[in-house]
């Protein structure tokens, strides 16, 4: 299976508190991987390290086979990188068809993946509720086609039926289009047992890294 990102020995300090123990995670190309871990396990400090958004105080991260330890978050986007954060991901003062277009696409590629923004184009995504919100920044995302998609918490606030369709459509992507995913969750959402990794982070380490299938197997409270 070839690695499209990873993270080697990397360590996350914000001042005093370590958030990263040294952790190796590698993330296939042209498929899902999945995050899972409670709260303040580490997940969003590993996606925001190959994001570029936090410097590792120890180890390094490579894309492509390329060290991106010194890259920092633009850089990254410029060679083919989005990061949906799990909150505050619009430009609160444009509308939702500006928010849209800033993704390079046009609105109706976005309504054809969500049709529920349609109403809401006009509007100033600043007066969203927070899961139309996440929509929208899900939305320009997915039209901006990178090549190495990370979304923290993505089905926060979105209806159960619109959170199975990204999920069918996360996958679908990855197998057609080669596009290599990472998304965080507390627990393996059922629309992504299709996903090819599942790594489990526990207080900074990592407790788990197999199949989703794998880990349906381990003891409840095993992580």
């Amino acid at each position: 299976m070839t690695v499209e990102a990873a993270l080697h020995g990397v360590r996350v300090r914000y001042g005093p508190l370590e958030a990263l123990h040294g952790v190796d995670l590698a993330f296939p190309a042209g498929a899902v991987t999945v995050l899972l871990g409670r709260n303040g396990s580490g997940r969003t400090s590993a996606l925001h390290a190959l994001a570029g958004l936090v410097r590792p105080v120890a180890g390094r991260v490579t894309w492509r086979g390329r060290d991106v330890t010194a890259l920092g978050a633009h850089q990254r986007v410029r060679l083919g990188l989005a990061l949906v954060p799990a909150e505050r991901a619009v430009f609160g003062s444009l509308t939702v068809a500006e928010n849209l277009g800033l993704g390079g696409a046009t609105a109706g590629e976005a309504l054809g993946l969500f049709p529920e923004l349609s109403a809401l184009l006009p509007r100033q995504a600043g007066t969203l509720s927070g899961g139309q919100q996440q929509l929208v920044a899900i939305a320009r995302a997915l039209t901006s086609n990178p090549r190495l998609l990370l979304l923290d918490e993505p089905d926060r606030g979105l209806a159960p039926a619109v959170t199975a369709r990204l999920h069918a459509h996360l996958l679908a992507t990855a197998a057609a289009e080669g596009r290599t995913v990472v998304l965080t969750a507390q627990s393996l959402p059922r629309g992504l047992t299709g996903a090819a990794v599942v790594h489990v982070l526990h207080r900074g380490e990592v407790s788990f890294s197999g199949e989703p299938s794998e880990l349906r197997t381990r003891p409840a409270g095993a992580w």
